[in-house]
């Protein structure tokens, strides 16, 4: 999952920081999730979707 978030974050073009403003997230949590540090709860995972524009099942999908 942390390479699909930071996959489609690369597409849409933005940084951790946009991302996680628009997730309402802090970035370290972000980071965190990215690196494959931090495990997503079911409501952070929706939150990301919508910020990243994707289903939260792509989110989830094998790379």
């Amino acid at each position: 999952m942390a390479h699909n978030i930071r996959a489609q974050r690369k597409v849409l073009g933005i940084s951790q920081d946009e991302l996680a403003f628009r997730a309402e997230m802090h970035r370290t949590n972000v980071s965190a999730i990215e690196r494959g540090v931090r495990n997503v709860s079911l409501d952070n995972l929706y939150f990301l979707a919508k910020a990243l524009e994707i289903a939260p099942a792509n989110l989830l999908a094998e790379t």
